[in-house]
C-alpha cells in the first residue's frame, strides 16, 4: 500500500477526525527523516527496502494507541486546539508507539508462524522477506529512539521518555517469553492454563504498551509526574487485560475479513481466556476433549475444541465477564478526583467496549 493511500485510510477511519488527519500528515516526515538519517550510508535498494518495510508494516492498522497520545493530550490540556509544536510533538510520540507495535508484530508473527496480519500476509511471508523480517523488526526498535533524540532530546522530560519506553517494552517482552514458554516448553499440558498464568501473560505482553503507555506520554508532555499517577496506570492495565480477552474472544469468534487475521490460538496452543474458562467450566470428559484436541493444526482437532466451547456456552460467559469489567472499570475511573484524567479514561473505555475488531 502506498504511503499517501494508507495515510488516507488512516485519516479517514473513526470519528476524531482532526486528530487522525493531523497525525496521518506526520506519518511521511518522521518516514522522510529516518530515510535521510546520516548515521549510515544508505544504497538506493536499502532506502527502497527500508522506505516498503516501514508503509507495509507502520501502517494499515487501526492507529489507535497513536492517535490516543493527541487525544489523551488536549483533554489534559483542556482544549481541542493544540499549537502547531504541540501536535507535532503529539503525533510524534503517538507514531513512535505505532512504530514499536509495528516491531512487536513483525517479530510476533515469526515466533508464532502466523500467516496473515491487518488482511495481508505477515511480512516474514513476503516473498524476498523472510527472515530478514528479524532484521527489520530491530531497524523499526531503533528508529524509536532516533525520532525521541531528534524531537525530544533537551526537553526536561525526555529521559522519562526514554526510561517509558524501555519499561514498557521490557514489561512487553517478558509477557511474550512468559506466553512463548507456557505455550511451546517441553510437553504439552493444559494444566499449566488457569487465569492467574493468562492474567499474568496479558497484563504484561498488551496493557502496559496498548493502553498505559500513550495516556503515560500525554502526561509526560503536560508535565506531569508519572509517580503521581500510580491509579491510573493500574486501571488503564485493567483496561488491556479486558482488552485482550475480547482480543482471544475474536481469535475464535471474530470474522477474519473483518478483524483482519485468521485466528491461529487454538492450533497455537495459546493460553486464551476461552480455553481457561473451558478448563474451569468442563467437566472430566469434556477436559477429555480439550486435552486430546487443543494444540492441533488438524482442521477436525479444531473444530472439536470449537464445538466444546459451544457447548459450554462460552460466548455468554464472556459477554457476562465484559458487562463485570465494564461496570467495575467505571466505577474506578469516577473515583478518580481529576476530571480530566477521567475523561482520558473513560474515553479509552468507550472505544474498545463492544468492539468487533
Amino acid at each position: 500500500m502506498a504511503a499517501a493511500a494508507a495515510a488516507t485510510a488512516v485519516a479517514a477511519n473513526g470519528s476524531s477526525g482532526d486528530s487522525k488527519a493531523a497525525f496521518a500528515e506526520i506519518y511521511n516526515k518522521l518516514k522522510e527523516e529516518m530515510l535521510e538519517d546520516p548515521a549510515f550510508e544508505f544504497t538506493d535498494e536499502s532506502l527502497q527496502w527500508i522506505d516498503r518495510m516501514l508503509d507495509y508494516n507502520v501502517l494499515g492498522g487501526k492507529c489507535n494507541r497513536g492517535i490516543s497520545v493527541i487525544d489523551s493530550y488536549k483533554m489534559l490540556k483542556g482544549s481541542d486546539v493544540l499549537s502547531k509544536e504541540e501536535t507535532f510533538l503529539a503525533c510524534t510520540l503517538g507514531w513512535c508507539i505505532e512504530w514499536l507495535q509495528a516491531y512487536f508484530l513483525v517479530l510476533d508473527d515469526i515466533m508464532d508462524n502466523s500467516q496473515t496480519r491487518r488482511g495481508q500476509p505477515c511480512w516474514f511471508r513476503v516473498p524476498q522477506v523472510g527472515l530478514i523480517a528479524v532484521n527489520d523488526g530491530i531497524i523499526l526498535r531503533n528508529h524509536i529512539s532516533r525520532i525521541l533524540q531528534r524531537h525530544f532530546k533537551g526537553k526536561p522530560y525526555y529521559v522519562d521518555l526514554i526510561d517509558l519506553f524501555n519499561e514498557v517494552e521490557f514489561k512487553t517482552a517478558s509477557g511474550q517469553l512468559l506466553d512463548l514458554i507456557t505455550t511451546h516448553e517441553g510437553e504439552k499440558d493444559l494444566t499449566k492454563y488457569n487465569l492467574t498464568v493468562h492474567r499474568r501473560i496479558v497484563q504484561y505482553k498488551t496493557a502496559y504498551y496498548s493502553f498505559y503507555l500513550p495516556v503515560a506520554c500525554a502526561l509526560l508532555l503536560s508535565g506531569e509526574n508519572l509517580d503521581n499517577f500510580g491509579d491510573v496506570k493500574n486501571i488503564l492495565v485493567e483496561m488491556g487485560t479486558y482488552f485482550q480477552v475480547q482480543d482471544d474472544y475474536l481469535d475464535c469468534y471474530g470474522d477474519p475479513e473483518f478483524i483482519g487475521k485468521i485466528g491461529t490460538d487454538i492450533e497455537d496452543y495459546k493460553c486464551s481466556w476461552l480455553v481457561v474458562q473451558a478448563l474451569e467450566h468442563a467437566d472430566e470428559n469434556q477436559k477429555c476433549i480439550l486435552f486430546e484436541n487443543y494444540g492441533k493444526s488438524d482442521p477436525e482437532c479444531v473444530a472439536k475444541v470449537k464445538g466444546l466451547y459451544k457447548e459450554l456456552n462460552l460466548e455468554a460467559v464472556f459477554h457476562e465477564y465484559e458487562r463485570k469489567s465494564y461496570t467495575k472499570l467505571i466505577t474506578d475511573i469516577e473515583a478518580h478526583p481529576n476530571k480530566a484524567v477521567q475523561n482520558v479514561l473513560k474515553s479509552f473505555l468507550h472505544k474498545i467496549y463492544k468492539r468487533q475488531k
